[in-house]
């Protein structure tokens, strides 16, 4: 059984406000990025304004969907919301306790059923969850058993395109979008995972066949953008 060393960087960085050695994120681009821990514990003043949107159009009652440390559902707590943060990290569920989030659900949200929310929130790419293009299907197909007659998806997401330019590599034969990580934390590495990021016209059609309705709401200079889907009436 892996590790969970991505729980394990935020317990030691929670703990001690440093982390003793970096929280390593290698990908199948070939790249070893060093992951900012603390970007996970962010205040309201460091949120961009891409997530202050996404914030300000929640309503009734939310699923923080891959919650983390709690920073977005703290906001909205703090705002009186109904906020449900889930997260599969005991780690980062037992920080969310200590940091006052008062509903946590530890679990998969692909296993999550018999329940509603009026607002499926996926920040910081969250829908990159879904893992490939065909796992985004089954996470439009699963969002509509969760939510209410009048719920939404709220998620960015980027066009990673530039990386091949960058870093001269060959596009894969599957969608450019799907990419292999796996942590690594004090020399022990955690179970890989693939992570989708989608490019608009991919994102559009796919949900369009899949019966949803899609508005991009606003794009940052660095290629993320926001989206808020419904599903087709």
């Amino acid at each position: 059984m892996h590790r969970d060393v991505y729980g394990e960087a935020l317990a030691e960085y929670f703990e001690k406000e440093e982390l003793t050695a970096p929280l390593l994120l290698h990908s199948t681009y070939g790249d070893i990025e060093e992951m900012p821990v603390e970007v996970f514990f962010r205040d309201a003043e460091d949120f961009p304004e891409l997530e202050f949107i996404a914030l300000s159009l929640c309503d009734g009652k939310v699923l923080d969907v891959g919650a983390g440390v709690g920073a977005h559902a703290l906001y909205l707590q703090e705002r009186n919301f109904d906020v449900t943060a889930l997260e599969i990290s005991q780690s980062a569920c037992n920080i969310m306790h200590q940091r006052g989030v008062q509903k946590i659900l530890q679990e998969d949200f692909f296993s999550l059923s018999n329940q509603q929310f009026d607002s499926l929130l996926f920040l910081m790419n969250g829908i990159g969850l879904a893992g490939t293009v065909e796992g985004f299907r089954k996470l439009l197909a699963h969002s509509k058993s969760l939510l209410s007659e009048k719920g939404q998806l709220l998620f960015d997401s980027s066009d990673i395109s530039y990386l091949y330019d960058e870093y001269r590599i060959k596009r894969p034969d599957y969608y450019f979008g799907e990419i292999g990580y796996q942590y690594e934390f004090k020399s022990i590495k955690g179970e890989p995972f693939k992570w989708l990021y989608l490019d608009q016209e991919t994102l559009i059609k796919v949900a369009h066949e899949e019966g949803w309705v899609v508005q991009i709401l606003f794009e940052d200079e660095n290629d993320q953008f926001l989206v808020r889907m419904e599903p087709r009436k």
